[in-house]
């Protein structure tokens, strides 16, 4: 992209239904120490107050509507907050899923930086600073972070998942502890179309791999830099869908053989429970 601004982070967020936290979310941002980002709401036809929530957490901004829009989306408004702040609220035509809407905020991103956040998680307010330093420091294109399990009101509960100090492909393939939420790319190092996610469940993991299998190497800051929002209904939720989509993203997204398959699984398992005692 001959538009693209270096230093620039943009942050994409995908929103459905997200009425109960996407005032914090736009707050948090807003606040973060690093100063130079673009923050991409993209409302996948939520049914409930989202997008009013978003117009009226916004309506103190000068605003802006943009005319010409892209296939798939409904209207783009523009908000400019002071500050250089420039927060846009993009809504589609239809319902399509996280994955398509995360690719649509890449799309219309201008940042050199892809940042992703999930409007009911939470980040520090040094989140960027810190991230973007690491990352220059280490000359790394892919970064995540440690993270810390929240209850519904995203108290810390004191469980702190631990990262690696690098992760290739081999290795994510037996422990999905890259988390959406801390995840950043330099677009300068991993291509578009290796950020732009598959539409298959699990959608993000399946993203990481095929960053790593095309040979990048992942690089983890082991500071909790984020909260996972855990509401308690979500403790119970059903592990057999959880397997099922692990199972399947070895052998249809990755073609593992089975054998190969087995083995990772197995590894998998064990890290998977283990991270959430």
């Amino acid at each position: 992209m001959k538009d693209r601004v270096d230093g620039l982070v943009s942050i994409i967020v995908p929103v459905y239904c997200a009425a109960a936290y996407v005032a914090e979310t736009i707050g948090m941002v807003r606040a973060q120490s690093y100063e130079n980002w673009e923050l991409l709401l993209i409302d996948d036809c939520s049914g409930d107050e989202s997008v009013m929530i978003i117009e009226q957490t916004l309506s103190a901004c000068e605003r802006h509507s943009i005319q010409e829009l892209p296939p798939g989306i409904g209207r783009i408004e523009e908000y400019r907050c002071g500050e250089g702040q420039r927060i846009f609220l993009i809504c589609k035509d239809r319902n399509e899923g996280a994955a398509k809407a995360r690719n649509t905020g890449l799309s219309l991103a201008k940042g050199r930086y892809i940042a992703f956040l999930d409007a009911d998680d939470v980040w520090s307010l040094d989140k960027l600073a810190k991230q973007l330093s690491f990352m220059k420091e280490r000359g790394a294109g892919f970064a995540f972070s440690a993270y810390e399990f929240g209850d519904e009101a995203a108290k810390p509960s004191g469980k702190v998942v631990h990262v690696p100090d690098r992760l290739t492909y081999r290795e994510a393939l037996s422990r999905t502890i890259i988390f959406t939420t801390t995840v950043v790319l330099d677009r300068e190092a991993v291509p578009d179309e290796l950020i732009r996610m598959p539409q298959v469940e699990s959608e993000d993991t399946a993203t990481w791999w095929q960053i790593l299998r095309a040979g990048h190497v992942a690089c983890g800051l082991d500071e909790v830099l984020a909260i996972y929002r855990r509401p308690l209904k979500s403790l119970s939720s059903n592990k057999l869908k959880a397997v099922k989509r692990i199972w399947n993203l070895y052998r249809r997204q990755e073609k593992l053989s089975v054998l190969s398959s087995v083995f990772y699984f197995v590894f998998w398992a064990y890290r998977a429970t283990m991270r959430r005692i």
